[in-house]
């Protein structure tokens, strides 16, 4: 990792892989303000959300040469129910299953808090499947309400969410079609 300050530079992988709200622009979606050399074409009058937002290559806890796109992964720290997870947002489907380097970062912090691996395709599918790596060699495949648990050494086993988590699921996930419906790239 490098004591020196990073900027971006070519890399402008989280203006496809993140939501922005004010632009109203789905995650897995270029945004229209990209440039094609790399680089924001209103950075200086960029919604709030994108001056604030830095990723953790960005903000120095990966090395020099873990640019998101260059891993084809944006990575952040991010809170879930007040414990630190990190997230891996693939830019394109598979890319963690095929790249040492985001395996090996995975291992590293999946020793001290989950990490949570999906990729960007079809953001407005709810069932789309994403895996968690928690520490201690758990794995859950996670797809809509139901959940595979994979542990060393033993049989996998299948969990559901219960019949009301699954009703107020469906509802939450109608609302937020809705919320969504008129962002760009449905």
């Amino acid at each position: 990792m490098s004591d020196a300050a990073r900027t971006c530079g070519p890399c402008s992988l989280c203006c496809t892989v993140l939501r922005v709200d004010e632009l109203k622009k789905l995650g897995g979606v270029d945004c229209v303000h990209q440039r094609a050399e790399g680089g924001c074409g209103i950075h200086p009058t960029r919604p709030d959300i994108c001056r604030a937002y830095s990723c953790l290559w960005l903000g120095g806890g990966l090395g020099d040469d873990d640019r998101p796109d260059r891993l084809g992964a944006v990575l952040d720290v991010v809170a879930r129910g007040g414990e630190p997870w990190l997230d891996i947002r693939e830019a394109q489907p598979g890319v963690f299953d095929t790249s040492e380097r985001l395996q090996e970062i995975a291992a590293e912090f999946r020793v001290s808090m989950p990490v949570r691996i999906g990729d960007t395709a079809s953001v407005l599918d709810a069932d789309r499947a994403f895996r968690v790596l928690l520490p201690g060699g758990e794995e859950r495949h996670v797809a809509g309400d139901t959940t595979i648990v994979r542990r060393d050494g033993q049989p996998d086993e299948t969990l559901r969410l219960p019949l009301l988590e699954r009703g107020l699921r469906r509802l939450r996930l109608r609302w937020q079609r809705w919320r969504l419906s008129d962002y760009r790239g449905r």
